[in-house]
């Protein structure tokens, strides 16, 4: 097994399935059967849920409101789909989910403390990560990396809606784009490559947090490397060249 623990980053776009905005059942079912194949090998999982499918707080502007007060409206959207999640995993089987966040919200969820969420973890619990780092004007980017390092995790599994990898270019203008199979930090940053946000992606640099980019859509994957295969983009600091596939 390649990893024992590790943070995967959902959007919230993956639970709207083929529409900008709102609920699938049928992509709840499918974003949580992905997770339950990774749990049952073993791994200790937590996710990091975004709220884009039912507010994302930089169309404060759209709205006419103030961009905290935007962002604060999608730190709640992110506790309404780790709620959904953990409903759908606890329907699947697994028992023992934790939803956690860094804004106490105590009826329906545990605060977010570092190492009450590692022993949740050893113990055998998921985890489901919400309202980021509690902080505005970021994107769950940067709390899926920090809360990646705080945890010890082995790895950042960044999950992508309908994207396999990361791309020279955009592969929807360009259907000459070119998929890296592994990408040096250096090379992302040069090539300013839309991985991450920036910020989020230079601290997973500065700790060499691996981070593997795939496409959720596609069935079994997550599961796959965490059992040592390759798909999608790898990044990492053991990686000396970036090498195209």
């Amino acid at each position: 097994m390649r990893y024992k623990r590790v943070v995967i980053k959902l959007s919230g776009r993956a639970i709207a399935g083929e529409d900008d905005y709102g609920f699938s059942a049928a992509a709840l079912v499918h974003l949580a059967t992905e997770v339950v194949k990774v749990r049952r090998l073993g791994v200790e999982i937590a996710v990091v849920v975004g709220g884009g499918n039912v507010f994302r707080g930089d169309r404060a502007e759209a709205w006419g409101i103030d961009r905290v007060e935007a962002d604060n409206i999608g730190m709640m959207a992110t506790v309404i789909n780790s709620l959904l999640l953990r409903g759908k995993l606890n329907a699947l089987g697994e028992r023992d989910v934790r939803v956690m966040t860094a804004v106490p919200i105590d009826t329906v969820a545990e605060p977010f403390i570092r190492l009450r969420a590692v022993h949740h973890l050893e113990k055998g619990a998921m985890l489901i990560l919400s309202c980021g780092i509690g902080q505005p004007f970021l994107t769950t980017d940067y709390p899926s990396v920090q809360r990646a390092l705080e945890l010890g995790a082995d790895g950042l599994l960044v999950a992508k809606h309908g994207v396999d990898g990361v791309y020279d270019s955009d592969p929807r203008d360009n259907p000459a784009a070119r998929r890296f199979e592994m990408l040096t930090y250096d090379d992302v940053l040069h090539q300013r490559l839309q991985v991450m946000d920036q910020s989020a992606f230079i601290l997973a640099r500065d700790h060499e947090m691996p981070l593997h980019v795939f496409d959720i859509e596609q069935p079994g994957l997550m599961a796959a490397i965490c059992r040592g295969e390759h798909h999608g983009t790898v990044i990492d600091g053991d990686v000396k060249e970036t090498v195209y596939a």
